[in-house]
């Protein structure tokens, strides 16, 4: 019989909240979503024309009463309606406008888990009813819930510890209408400029999310990366190791995933480490990265901090969540190659027909346009260029390209969407970046692409 006593973690301590499984029920959250906006509007809007002032219908939208409201029915409906919004929040980065980048940033939150007997009905209908009768143990508080499902600890009856994720219910099915309609929702608040096509954004949404809702997927995909890891040279530059959990068939369905338990803490312990392991780890992801576009040609895209954890007694960064993992096409390899090596030698020419080849501008940009996008290109390619350790702790990269990308965009009315290979590359890339800046790392970029850099 399964254990159902507690354990700790950090969505345990989080209230549980039934997720609305069918397709009427997520519309009517999002419906009464619009309905308690347009009320806060009507409110707001009354009041400022009673003190003699012109309402604004931006301004009206983007209270921080509605800010709120919009993040928290987004992540309670979890799902695509959650996923989206971290996509779009990473795509984008600090390119967005204030206000939307508070209800994005809400959603890179973990989620609120679902109660026990919704759990217990997605465990039935994956296992069977008598499946407790066949565990040692299960843990019913969750030790993580995101946006797509919730993971429980389990003890085999041979003692085999798992960690096992299980999928919200509904998910699979409201992708699609969930994308669309939390796409209408930021629309209509007027942050994202009508010029700006996010069709195949959102098209390759709904394709990632329905990979990412198929676990019999990701379990195939966890198992190439871990052959390709085991394989490869990234420890080439590093003293620092990977663990990768292996699957355990036997409770793998579509809507569950299990998988090895493996004891770890935060990644943020890393920054009680001595400078020369948080130099070691940062090293070893970035090795890591130029291997998944190169040599692997496999991207595990999503750089959120809770897909790495680290284990302080054997200095190990463990490496989960393979729902995001992408092919990366052979000629997209070849053209980041040619803009890695245009960065590295400062060739801004290279990097133009680079950039051509991958999508980033195309002829119908002006030559501003083209050499404000190179500017900005070759600025974010500058711990390639710098010989020895770059010290991402007391950088101002981000900041520098923040003003610039708003200066692409308000200045040379630059808008557009590169590929979607192209945006998840840089989306990890970005996540790296902004990881090694929190852990004050000092990383030999050169050194760690020097494998794909040509003499």
């Amino acid at each position: 019989m399964a254990e159902k006593s507690k354990t700790t973690g950090k969505s345990s301590t989080r209230i549980s909240k039934a997720v609305p499984s069918s397709r009427l029920s997520r519309i009517g959250k999002l419906g009464t979503l619009a309905g308690k906006i347009a009320g806060n509007v009507v409110t707001q809007g009354a009041g400022q024309m009673l003190k003699g002032e012109k309402p604004v219908l931006s301004s009206l939208l983007l209270t921080p009463k509605n800010i709120s409201n919009i993040a928290d029915q987004l992540a309670s409906m979890r799902g695509a309606a959650m996923k989206l919004g971290q996509l779009i929040s990473m795509d984008a980065g600090d390119f967005l406008p204030e206000e939307l980048a508070v209800i994005l940033g809400r959603l890179r939150d973990d989620a609120d888990p679902m109660p026990k007997s919704q759990l217990i009905s997605r465990l039935n209908d994956a296992w069977g009813d008598d499946w407790q009768d066949s565990l040692l143990y299960f843990s019913f508080a969750p030790v993580a819930a995101a946006s797509i499902g919730q993971v429980h600890k389990v003890i085999t009856m041979d003692g085999k510890m798992l960690a096992i994720k299980v999928q919200y219910p509904g998910v699979k099915k409201s992708i699609d209408s969930d994308v669309d309609n939390v796409a209408t929702l930021i629309k209509l608040t007027g942050l994202v400029p009508k010029s700006l096509d996010i069709g195949p954004l959102l098209q390759e949404a709904k394709t990632q999310l329905h990979q990412e809702a198929d676990y019999v997927r990701e379990a195939n995909m966890l198992n190439r990366y871990h052959a390709l890891v085991e394989e490869s040279n990234v420890n080439t530059f590093s003293d620092t190791a990977f663990v990768i959990p292996k699957t355990y068939s036997p409770l793998t369905t579509s809507s569950v995933l299990a998988m090895d338990f493996i004891e770890s803490k935060d990644l943020d312990v890393l920054l009680d480490e001595p400078q020369a392991v948080r130099n070691s780890a940062m090293t070893a992801l970035m090795t890591l990265f130029f291997n998944e576009v190169f040599q692997f040609q496999l991207l595990q895209s999503d750089p959120n901090l809770a897909n790495y954890r680290f284990k302080p007694d054997t200095k190990e960064i463990v490496l989960l969540d393979f729902g995001a993992t992408r092919d990366i096409p052979d000629d997209i390899a070849k053209q980041y190659k040619a803009l890695l090596n245009s960065a590295a030698n400062e060739d801004k020419f290279q990097m133009q027909q680079a950039a051509l080849a991958i999508g980033l501008i195309d002829d119908s940009h002006s030559q501003a346009q083209i050499d404000a996008v190179l500017d900005i290109g070759m600025e974010a390619c500058e711990a390639i260029q710098h010989e020895g350790s770059y010290d991402f702790g007391e950088s101002n990269l981000v900041m520098r390209l923040h003003d610039k990308g708003m200066a692409l965009t308000m200045e040379h009315n630059f808008w557009h969407t590169p590929p979607v290979d192209a945006l998840f590359i840089h989306r990890k890339l970005g996540g790296l970046f902004l990881l090694a800046k929190r852990l004050k790392a000092q990383v030999n970029m050169r050194q760690a692409a020097s494998p794909w850099l040509t003499p």
